[in-house]
């Protein structure tokens, strides 16, 4: 998945559920994604804060965060 689609799939998932916190929509994105997907993210994002080790779904959820969070820039 592309970054991209990440951030497609965060926003759709944002406007169904709007009522969610960034960190629950960022869970939702990983949870929906699956196994594969969850693994891919905590993987990114490992290799991007340079660790060998961490808890998989947190790092995948942590990985959602931080790609939505760095696209969409300081907040006025």
């Amino acid at each position: 998945m592309t970054v991209e689609e990440l951030v497609v799939e965060f926003a759709l998932a944002r406007g169904d559920h709007p009522d969610l916190d960034l960190e629950e929509i960022a869970a939702l994105v990983v949870r929906r994604g699956g196994t594969e997907r969850m693994l891919e993210f905590a993987a990114r994002n490992l290799s991007d804060r340079g660790e060998l080790r961490g808890a998989a779904f947190g790092t995948a959820v942590e990985y959602v965060l931080r790609v939505v969070l760095t696209l969409r820039g300081p907040v006025d």
